[in-house]
């Protein structure tokens, strides 16, 4: 599959993502600055780059240098944490 640009939600931290009506959790677990932000040199409220989604697994990556894997939540229909 191809690369669509894609804005991640980084607003208290890199946790999860939802495209194409499935929801993906971040491999590693939550990737923050310990304070609920993302950490330092991740925008905020989102990263803009780019996606690939193989399988059950989505790879975000952006021109900084960023790139993180997401594992898809089998029948999961919404966000696990809900950032105010």
């Amino acid at each position: 599959m191809h690369a669509v640009p894609f804005a991640l939600y980084t607003h208290c931290g890199i946790h999860e993502l939802a495209y194409a009506g499935k929801y993906y959790t971040r491999v590693g677990g939550p990737l923050t600055d310990g304070q609920g932000n993302p950490p330092a040199g991740w925008d905020n409220p989102y990263q803009r780059g780019s996606l690939v989604v193989r399988a059950t697994q989505a790879f975000f990556s952006d021109a900084t240098g960023h790139h993180e894997t997401f594992a898809v939540r089998p029948g999961a229909t919404s966000f696990e944490t809900v950032c105010s």
